[in-house]
């Protein structure tokens, strides 16, 4: 009895500048002007993907106390983007990053419920946290929140978020056949949460959404992290992109699910990828060189390693060795802004260094070879297989899909790749659904227990 072919979920993001993206080439557009959210949101629409994705900057990133240069000029805000993409989409849904750590959960609940309903049901939450003080500065409380305190903040957040959005039914606006005026039970809206985090109560302003609540996605990659996600995410983004540790994330995370009582099919797993075709395989090769080349400047590697040494690296050549020297991590942060992903600054200075020694590797080739996202590189033919190939093996569910070209660079890929996957029957020809929960699979959540 054969068993039906898995739906490859695709989202689409639009890539910041740094060392993803080749913000210099001829054809690179805005990263903060509508146009550009318009026209890759409309592309991917075209595609037939899942969501638009849009990763949020609460701070401009600084060196050494000055703004990075190479930074985008500029941060909009999230939710105002979405909205107005809201207006030019119909299918696609609108995926919106915002700190749990400094945003209470009235205003998270209400403005994800807003764009929910003014989208159809089409919106979704990325939950992120942040203990640091750079970022926290711009908001009343700072940089509070410990490392071992952000989860439990998020915890509640999410908790009390849910409870904001269930504290209305799907029948509680109803139309009086008499007057016309839509009415609705005494206690619609009506909410209370107590705990560590929060101790708030009153009235929620914003009706149920046709998708019953906002889609929820995270990131969890530390056991606290997958626990967090497993446990509250409806999507989880992965970290890896290549099989067999995407499988055993992809295996760990959907078990860890299970644990907290939840289908595995109701938790989807994505990784992101970027791409290089090519009319053959070796004309791919030679784009994607060419492209990280581009990407990984002699400047782009010296601040990529600055902020994993902690030290200024100026008078480095990039085209020299690896540092001789080791990091500070004592220091006060010399990169202020940017994620820190390396777990041990030691262990991963001695890597690179190994790399480079059995390489024969400049500074800046050693940066382009260890920090690339691993783009899927071929032939439209390809890239489609190895699409297709990794989520039916289970190494993730989709992908969220970007390229280093702003804001055209998806268009190749919906031209050229899309439908490859249609023909393998592996993506949609056509939205299954009105809502962002229909499109993806998702149930939608149990309708909230009348009151009384």
């Amino acid at each position: 009895m054969s068993t039906a072919k898995k739906q490859v979920i695709l989202g689409a993001y639009l890539g910041g500048v740094n060392h993803h993206t080749a913000w210099w080439h001829p054809d690179a557009g805005s990263q903060i002007d509508f146009d550009s959210f318009e026209h890759t949101a409309v592309t991917a629409e075209r595609g037939k993907f899942d969501f638009f994705f849009l990763a949020e900057g609460l701070a401009l990133r600084e060196r050494a106390g000055e703004v990075f240069d190479q930074d985008v000029v500029g941060r909009p805000d999230t939710l105002t983007v979405l909205a107005s993409l809201a207006a030019v989409t119909e299918h696609l849904g609108l995926a919106g990053t915002i700190n749990a750590t400094f945003n209470e959960p009235y205003e998270l609940a209400r403005q994800f419920a807003t764009l929910d309903r003014l989208s159809g049901g089409r919106a979704a939450w990325n939950v992120v946290t942040s203990f640091d003080a750079f970022t926290g500065q711009n908001f009343r409380r700072g940089g509070f929140l410990s490392h071992s305190q952000r989860y439990v903040r998020a915890d509640e957040a999410v908790e009390a978020v849910r409870k904001l959005w269930d504290s209305w039914r799907d029948d509680d606006i109803v139309a009086d056949p008499v007057t016309g005026r839509f009415l609705s039970r005494p206690d619609a809206g009506a909410f209370e949460f107590h705990g560590s985090q929060f101790d708030i109560g009153g009235r929620f302003t914003v009706p149920r959404s046709p998708q019953g609540r906002p889609v929820l996605l995270q990131a969890g990659v530390s056991p606290q992290g997958r626990d967090f996600a497993a446990a509250n995410a409806d999507a989880i983004f992965s970290p890896y992109g290549s099989l067999p540790e995407a499988s055993e994330y992809y295996r760990d995370v959907k078990a860890r699910a299970v644990a907290a009582g939840r289908s595995p099919d109701d938790l989807k797993i994505l990784p992101s990828a970027s791409f290089v075709i090519g009319d053959s395989e070796a004309d791919a090769r030679e784009k994607y060189l060419d492209i990280r080349d581009q990407q990984v400047t002699g400047q782009t590697a010296l601040i990529l390693l600055e902020q994993l040494w902690n030290r200024d690296l100026s008078a480095y050549d990039p085209d020299g060795p690896i540092p001789d020297i080791d990091p500070d991590p004592e220091a006060p942060p010399i990169i202020q802004g940017r994620a820190f992903i390396h777990q041990d600054r030691f262990d991963t200075v001695a890597k690179l260094r190994a790399v480079s020694e059995a390489k024969k590797l400049t500074l800046r080739e050693t940066v382009a070879d260890q920090f690339e996202r691993g783009p899927i590189v071929g032939t439209a033919a390809q890239i489609a297989e190895q699409i297709d190939a990794f989520v039916q093996s289970n190494g993730s569910d989709g992908f969220i899909i970007g390229s280093h070209l702003v804001p055209t660079g998806l268009d190749e890929f919906v031209d050229q790749v899309v439908p490859l996957l249609q023909d393998r029957g592996a993506l949609r020809t056509e939205y299954s659904g009105s809502t962002l929960r229909d499109n993806l699979g998702l149930p939608i959540p149990a309708n909230p227990v009348p009151v009384g």
